[in-house]
């Protein structure tokens, strides 16, 4: 158990309290002006020991810096792109910010004055990006019993203005293509199956399997530090995705005569392409010159395979599938609201249950 002493100083009575910690060794903390603080601090101490939510005070002094830093050594599974991303966050927003304070002097009204001061300067979503950073840094600082609970947990943030999504018609998609000349191949890829653009710069001639109208997609062209890097996709798994026939037709004639290993869509030096480039030279241009919506992103064209593949018949689950998606859950809030049609089917196929129902007991009646 706990015990409490008094000592004296100069500036007179103090009270100490000695205690053992869980693993038993024998420590104190002093500077106590009254002994009800004392005894209330040992208390606290024992009831700590006893439901395992002891953390020694010397673990609060760390600071966050040190925390981010052994956070960020530990993150062995992220991509490089986005290593990068949260390198970056800690350098120019959070350790700028807080990389000296103790973790036991994070609180909650010290980030709520911060995301405030951030939103007079940043956007919504990088406000949202900088907190997830800090977000998880002081988690892993709870898992390591450095601190009890984590203070970034539920901060209220500025909410992200989302775009209406924007889907192509086939008919849109033909006068992109055509606009594009010789780049339609990558315009009808892009709308019919639906890789992110990183994951079409990365396609090579094997990754085409016309016999069975298959394109592998296993990874990733990003831009990181200035530099092209290959990586594994986002979702850290490969997938194959269906190729329509008229595709397959195209894909024949583009990779007649070229090397397993060729990329499918090379720049004009023959490497793998970048996405402002492609835009400055010639998307921006195909886009108005088509009757596709003004400014459309290749991005978006992911969006247009989601609404292709539904009005084609394909589920949820082959929808996430295809688009690479990491669960189902997330393919049905982005895209849910595609298959309200499918709600008016549902109706009359229970209707025409209830009524051939109604006349088998008319018939048994």
């Amino acid at each position: 158990m706990a015990t409490v002493e008094s000592y004296d100083t100069k500036a007179g009575k103090r009270y100490r309290v000695r205690y053992r910690t869980p693993d038993r060794k024998q420590t104190d903390k002093r500077g106590f002006a009254t002994k009800r603080a004392a005894q209330d601090f040992a208390a606290t101490v024992e009831v700590e020991k006893l439901t395992g939510s002891y953390i020694p005070p010397s673990a609060g002094r760390v600071t966050f810096g040190e925390c981010a830093e052994l956070w960020m050594a530990g993150k062995v599974n992220l991509s490089l792109s986005t290593r990068s991303r949260y390198r970056s966050a800690l350098d120019v927003h959070v350790l700028p910010a807080f990389k000296t304070t103790p973790l036991a002097d994070m609180s909650r009204e010290k980030l709520r004055r911060w995301v405030t001061a951030m939103c007079e300067t940043s956007s919504a979503a990088t406000v949202q990006k900088n907190v997830g950073v800090v977000r998880q840094v002081l988690e892993q600082a709870v898992e390591d019993s450095r601190i009890v609970a984590n203070p970034a947990a539920g901060l209220d943030l500025p909410t992200i203005e989302h775009n209406e999504m924007r889907y192509l018609t086939v008919q849109q998609v033909d006068s992109l293509a055509a606009a594009a000349d010789i780049h339609s191949l990558l315009c009808y890829t892009l709308a019919y199956c639906g890789p992110r653009f990183g994951e079409a710069a990365a396609l090579r001639s094997a990754d085409i399997d016309l016999s069975r109208r298959r394109l592998r997609i296993h990874r990733s062209v990003t831009v990181v530090d200035s530099k092209l890097v290959f990586s594994s996709t986002k979702s850290n798994k490969g997938r194959d995705v269906p190729i329509p026939g008229f595709l397959c037709e195209l894909f024949e004639k583009r990779l007649d005569g070229k090397s397993p290993e060729a990329l499918v869509f090379p720049d004009s030096r023959g490497g793998p392409m970048r996405a402002n480039n492609v835009r400055r030279r010639w998307w921006n241009a195909a886009v108005e010159k088509s009757t596709a919506p003004e400014g459309l992103t290749p991005h978006e064209m992911r969006h247009t395979c989601a609404s292709l593949a539904i009005t084609a018949g394909a589920n949820i689950k082959t929808l996430q599938r295809m688009l690479g998606h990491s669960s189902a859950a997330l393919t049905l809030d982005r895209y849910g609201h595609l298959f309200d049609d499918d709600l008016g089917m549902v109706g009359d196929q229970l209707d025409k249950l209830a009524r051939g129902e109604l006349r088998s007991l008319r018939v048994v009646g």
